[in-house]
């Protein structure tokens, strides 16, 4: 468990890293190419890291079922949402759209709940309220309203939602670099089919070199992020794992706050906020173990 968690830790940290980097990057980039291009990176990356651990074999003793479970996680997770969460934040971004995102481990707590039947304790409660209100005083007085823009990134936090849960259950039986190449191969192959259909996929022919070396350096953020990522969360409960997550968002924030040079009283409460519902969501057991060490119930 300890093991899970430390992954999941080193992909909030890539998480927040490549979030903040992403801002100077991207910017001019057809968000559905720089998608696409990405995911090609990584599937790639997969691809050679399955040959050197000799992991690729195991492709070959895949059943029919599975493949089709790979193909799931590829849809929902490597593939629409990316797409949707774009189109909506090219829209119009609002305050709105960034709570939905950072509140999608709240819908994979009630999936992983209906679905895998984890059991939330107090512990979790707590951490949610913390993680929740750091996010809300992250956000600062930033205005609030819900349009087609926030309901097309909503639909995204939705699939990824589901994704979470499909992964977790496959993860019982495929070890994790093969459902991390499953997710970015599958989500690739339906984003080209996208650009192709769309008539995006020229526009690929039309990057610059500064532009695909951003996107080098993020393929290979998101390449940390997907083997760590899908590593912690054989280890970990989905809706645990979904909360350390959020790590990434003060990870981010400190950055911003290091760029700028100026601290907010609101940034830095979200960022405490954040930090200590992940430290209550990782360390719950074990502080109430060494409780009921110390004062034993007396039924």
């Amino acid at each position: 468990m300890k093991r899970g968690y430390l992954f999941v830790l080193l992909t909030a940290l890539v998480s927040g890293v490549s979030i903040f980097l992403n801002k100077f990057g991207v910017e001019g980039i057809n968000p559905y190419v720089f998608t696409g291009f990405k995911n090609l990176i990584v599937a790639l990356f997969l691809l050679s890291f399955l040959l050197a651990f000799k992991e690729f074999k195991t492709l070959k003793t895949l059943e029919p079922k599975q493949w089709g479970q790979l193909a799931a996680i590829g849809f929902f997770g490597g593939s629409v949402p990316f797409l949707l969460f774009f189109k909506g934040l090219s829209m119009a971004p609002s305050a709105t759209a960034a709570l939905l995102h950072k509140s999608m481990f709240i819908f994979i707590a009630i999936f992983a709940v209906m679905f895998l039947k984890e059991k939330l304790n107090k512990g979790f409660i707590i951490a949610a309220v913390l993680l929740f209100a750091g996010n809300l005083l992250l956000l600062g007085k930033a205005a609030f309203g819900f349009g087609m823009p926030e309901a097309l990134i909503m639909l995204a936090v939705l699939f990824w939602s589901v994704e979470t849960i499909i992964s977790k259950h496959v993860l019982k039986e495929l070890p994790s670099r093969i459902v991390a190449f499953g997710r970015m191969s599958f989500g690739v192959l339906f984003i080209l089919i996208f650009l192709g259909a769309t008539g995006n996929i020229t526009n690929i022919a039309a990057l610059t070199a500064p532009q695909i070396g951003w996107i080098v350096l993020t393929s290979a953020l998101l390449f940390l992020y997907v083997i760590s990522w899908y590593a912690g969360l054989k280890l970990v409960p989905a809706s645990r794992a979904a909360c350390v997550l959020l790590l990434g968002s003060a990870v981010t924030t400190l950055l911003s706050f290091i760029y700028a040079g100026s601290v907010t009283v609101a940034g830095l409460a979200g960022t405490v906020c954040i930090i200590l519902g992940v430290l209550i969501i990782t360390g719950y057991s074990y502080i109430t173990s060494k409780l009921r060490i110390l004062f034993p119930s007396k039924n």
